[in-house]
């Protein structure tokens, strides 16, 4: 079964050696939602290969805020924890379980030889590092320029796309600390967005209004 997903998720970039190579050495691991998978400061031991489900990668400032970075989603890794990897270094993220996800943990020995010795890695990890600067631009961009109403917006339509559901099953103070505000500002602007059409309100639930 790991090696039919392990195929239908990487496939498209790896070659089959490689895959077999990563069946050998990479360790399976299975996390529910809200698990913490890699923590700020940890040892990188392994870099994940993400099968099924959903992550979301986390800073967090000197005073335990945390900010959303970006979402790692089926069929992708996190370049932070590769950067960390190279040099052999601690984690500067944190990364949870948006939902119940399948990982194959690989070594960082591994990944180190990989890179030198097989091209079809090679062009996984690049393209990888070219994804996520994308996405950490844009997120800078939102924090820097969108005011906190279309941050939020924006937020909620991508979780939705994420979700593939135009339902989104969480909590305002979860929204708040991905968001890096408070729970009251969440539940006003809500509310505002909700008045204004955008959005529908229930319990732990918010539906995204399409247009």
């Amino acid at each position: 079964m790991t090696k039919e997903i392990l195929y239908q998720k990487f496939g498209y970039i790896l070659d089959d050696s490689l895959i077999n190579e990563i069946i050998n050495v990479g360790v399976f691991k299975s996390f529910s939602k809200d698990d913490i998978i890699i923590d700020i400061n940890q040892p990188m031991l392994y870099i994940p290969l993400l099968l099924k489900g959903h992550i979301k990668i986390l800073r967090e400032d000197n005073e335990g805020n945390e900010l959303l970075i970006y979402f790692l989603e089926a069929g992708e890794t996190c370049t932070m924890s590769l950067t960390c990897c190279m040099g052999t270094s601690k984690s500067k993220i944190r990364a949870v379980a948006e939902q119940d996800s399948d990982l194959i943990m690989i070594p960082v020995q591994k990944m180190k030889e990989w890179f030198h010795g097989n091209e079809s890695w090679r062009n996984f990890i690049l393209e990888s590092y070219q994804i996520r600067f994308d996405e950490m631009l844009d997120a800078i961009d939102s924090i820097a320029f969108l005011k906190m109403d279309e941050r939020l917006l924006k937020y909620l339509v991508n979780k939705s796309i994420l979700n593939e559901s135009d339902t989104i099953l969480v909590k305002h103070q979860e929204i708040a600390e991905d968001l890096h505000t408070s729970r009251v500002v969440i539940s006003r602007l809500l509310k505002q967005l909700e008045n204004e059409k955008k959005i529908k309100l229930g319990r732990n639930k918010i539906e995204v209004i399409t247009s």
